[in-house]
């Protein structure tokens, strides 16, 4: 046993943050620690690290124990290079190889009675540098930096990193330490989809027990085998991965359900018979046994209901033409760094497109440049852009949460913006707070309020799941794949990814790469590293450059300019008769026919319309 918690108790102020904690961590084991938003997870976590003490029971460690605690703010810091950092893990196994050395160079003119005493030196020196494989540092320290990202960084200094890129490398520092218990916080935030995958399988082999607190599914599921969830407070322990914890959580949920419910129905037939039965004679020596049989039951508690996760749904007034997003032939640059050169992107009706890459490739940049007005990029008509910005920076954060809302929404009621909030996962004493006084997950939560009540039929969404727990990701999840309109995305979340997306474009080594299918499909060509294959409807189409044009072409472009024209002169036409059709028709009072025949003419402008629309989508291509 490496650590447990017996009857642990801790709170802030008197108010509990965990009570009566209990569970024990073992050699080699691997455990994800569950648990929402402001449960407490932190807090058990500095409890175990030491770096808080508990108000009642009692902590056990062994002895000699190294721990390895990843934080989720609070990187590594330092006024040396990167290498150098992580040279300084190695400090013993420096010492040991200059020691093998100096002995080596003193057999070399020693006399017989000190090479025995030298030769004994080497021979224990020897043994503990392979046992520590002190021979290959620099090899470690390569695989490390290179697979988490810093390949290109080895002599930059520490001191110049971002705070993402500084907890980054407090991971590698940990990953070479090897503590016999390694606790990571959140490991998975600021990393790129290639770096997670190089980390779980890092971690897969890894000697020491790994605790681990993640959002990501997929992390958990590859690399744990016992999961712990703390709820309310109270701490249980479940068998299995995150995907069988699922299972058993609810499984349990029912079988306390069950149990409660046949207890109480016990306990209304025992106090029903000891009430007809206590003032007779003859009966009342049986339900005085009864009476004894109520006093000696353990009452069951009442199994607590499911917390609801939120509701997201997005709904749009109008459909946007088949092509909704255009941008051919354009360079982007952020900080005097090329990243996309003569690239090419199509978002099409409908398509759900993820957008994919290592960090700093451009991702953000792109989506803000498909965002803007620039003369490049081309919106189809009835386009409404509803965006996702995983800064929040539209919130103010000295407004009151409902004033943040209502504010931006004055045509919605107050109760309907309420209601809004609510389903979203805000509480009543959540929207009289301060912007600024909202959880990280929160704040997400009434940006995605925000995000409904745009009404987008374009959703374009940067890092949606970020600080979202996890119930609050599924339901993000459900919501998106059942809206039928279109959505472009950047995630690091692959079970989110692999939920909501039915195509790919890879951004990188300054290249837009589309692939068809969703995300497995694409893991799966990335692996094979054969040519991905284009579709038909692929994000990104080449068109040829063409000179010359034989008079057939030119005609059949007159005839195609010509044709486009008519269908939108058409289109305002029929929009015409149709608002002059919708103005009639509360006026029809009970003239049954007119009121037939007005609704049929809609119909069918709609039916006109929308064969038109597939017609324009198709010319503009």
């Amino acid at each position: 046993m490496l650590a447990a918690f017996d009857c642990v108790t801790f709170g802030y102020a008197g108010v509990p943050v965990v009570e009566d904690v209990s569970f024990a961590l073992h050699e080699k084991e691997r455990v994800g620690f569950l648990g929402g938003n402001g449960e407490g997870k932190t807090t058990l976590l500095k409890l175990l690290t030491g770096e808080l003490t508990p108000d009642a029971g009692s902590i056990f460690k062994k002895n000699g124990l190294t721990l390895g605690y990843l934080a989720q703010t609070g990187g590594f810091s330092a006024d040396c290079t990167v290498y150098g950092a992580m040279e300084e893990v190695f400090e013993e196994d420096k010492r040991l190889l200059a020691r093998l050395k100096e002995t080596e160079l003193a057999m070399a003119h020693a006399d017989e009675e000190e090479m025995r005493s030298l030769a004994a030196r080497q021979e224990s020196l020897a043994k503990r540098i392979a046992a520590r494989d002190s021979y290959h540092i620099d090899v470690r320290i390569r695989t490390v930096l290179g697979g988490m990202g810093f390949g290109n960084a080895y002599t930059q200094n520490v001191a110049t990193m971002s705070g993402g890129e500084r907890t980054k490398l407090k991971l590698c520092r940990l990953l070479l330490e090897e503590p016999e218990l390694l606790v990571l916080d959140e490991p998975t935030n600021h990393l790129d989809v290639s770096t997670l995958f190089w980390l779980e399988d890092y971690l897969s082999s890894y000697k020491g027990a790994l605790l681990i607190v993640s959002h990501d599914r997929y992390f958990l599921d590859r690399l744990t085998e016992r999961t712990l969830e703390l709820e309310d407070g109270k701490l249980s322990s479940y068998k299995g991965n995150y995907s069988h914890y699922k299972v058993l959580k609810e499984e349990a949920r029912k079988t306390a359900e069950r149990a409660y419910e046949k207890q109480q129905e016990e306990i209304k037939k025992l106090r029903t018979y000891v009430e007809k039965n206590i003032v007779r004679a003859t009966t009342a020596a049986s339900a005085q046994s009864r009476v004894k049989q109520l006093g000696k039951m353990e009452v069951l508690e009442k199994p607590h209901a499911p917390k609801r996760p939120p509701v997201f749904r997005f709904c749009y007034d109008e459909k946007p033409y088949e092509c909704v997003l255009r941008a051919e032939h354009f360079h982007l640059e952020a900080g005097g760094k090329m990243l996309l050169k003569d690239a090419s992107f199509t978002l099409m009706r409908g398509q759900k497109c993820a957008l994919l890459g290592d960090n700093g490739t451009g991702k953000t940049t792109l989506l803000k440049f498909l965002l803007s007005r620039d003369a490049r990029v081309v919106r189809g008509r009835y386009t409404r852009i509803a965006y996702y910005d995983q800064e929040n920076a539209q919130l103010a954060p000295h407004e009151r949460v409902l004033d943040a809302f209502w504010g931006v929404y004055r045509a919605m009621s107050r109760t309907d913006a309420q209601a809004l909030l609510a389903r979203s996962g805000l509480t009543a004493e959540d929207m009289q707070k301060k912007v600024s006084e909202l959880s990280g997950g929160l704040k997400a939560k009434l940006a995605l309020a925000l995000l409904q009540a745009e009404r987008g039929n374009v959703l374009i969404l940067d890092e949606p799941t970020n600080h979202l727990d996890l119930p609050a990701r599924e339901a993000l999840e459900e919501a998106l794949a059942a809206f039928d309109g279109t959505i472009l995305f950047v995630s690091h979340d692959r079970r989110f990814i692999e939920a909501v997306a039915d195509s790919i474009v890879y951004l990188e080594n300054g290249t837009l790469t589309p692939f068809a299918g969703g995300y497995t499909s694409f893991l799966a060509q990335r692996r094979n590293a054969s040519p991905p294959p284009m579709s038909e409807e692929a994000p990104q189409k080449t068109r040829p450059q063409t000179g010359y044009r034989s008079k057939e072409e030119r005609a059949k472009e007159a005839q195609k300019r010509s044709r486009i024209k008519a269908i939108e002169e058409a289109l305002a036409a029929l929009e015409a008769e149709q608002a002059t059709l919708e103005e009639a028709l509360p006026t029809c009072g009970r003239d049954f026919c007119r009121m037939q025949e007005i609704t049929e003419r809609l119909a069918a402008i709609a039916a006109e319309t929308e064969a038109l629309y597939e017609e324009y989508g198709a010319l503009i291509e």
